[in-house]
């Protein structure tokens, strides 16, 4: 089959990682994420790409450029091209989420467990997709 189909919710809600990808076309990428009580992605600027997140659990802090607005389980945040974010975990509970790029932004497949293990990595989409 192409494509992918499956309980995001479910998925979300169990994943562990700080970012695991799970589907990747050529337009778009699909990643779970989970943010640690009192952790964030980082500040960052993705010229050419733009998000959307949907978070599943927990508490949080969305920042785009400037201006921040809180978070909690079935919120969702568009952060276009070119907007300087950051996505915060404030409660007690790790923040859940999932985040789609377009264009993909990570590597195919790419598992990292940790924030700091992402920060080292320095990887970007090498144009490889899951099909």
């Amino acid at each position: 089959m192409k494509g992918f189909v499956d309980d995001i919710e479910e998925l979300t809600l169990g994943n562990a990682n700080f970012r695991q990808v799970i589907y990747t076309s050529k337009e778009m990428q699909l990643v779970l994420m989970a943010i640690q009580p009192g952790d964030e992605i980082g500040e960052e600027v993705h010229d050419d790409v733009s998000q959307f997140f949907r978070f599943e659990a927990g508490e949080g802090e969305v920042w785009i450029d400037g201006v921040c607005t809180k978070v909690k389980a079935d919120d969702v945040a568009i952060v276009p091209s070119g907007a300087r974010h950051n996505v915060k975990s404030t409660g007690a509970e790790p923040l859940r989420l999932y985040t789609i790029y377009t264009p993909p932004e990570h590597i195919d497949g790419t598992i990292h467990k940790t924030r700091a293990e992402a920060q080292a990595a320095h990887e970007h989409f090498d144009g490889r997709t899951t099909e």
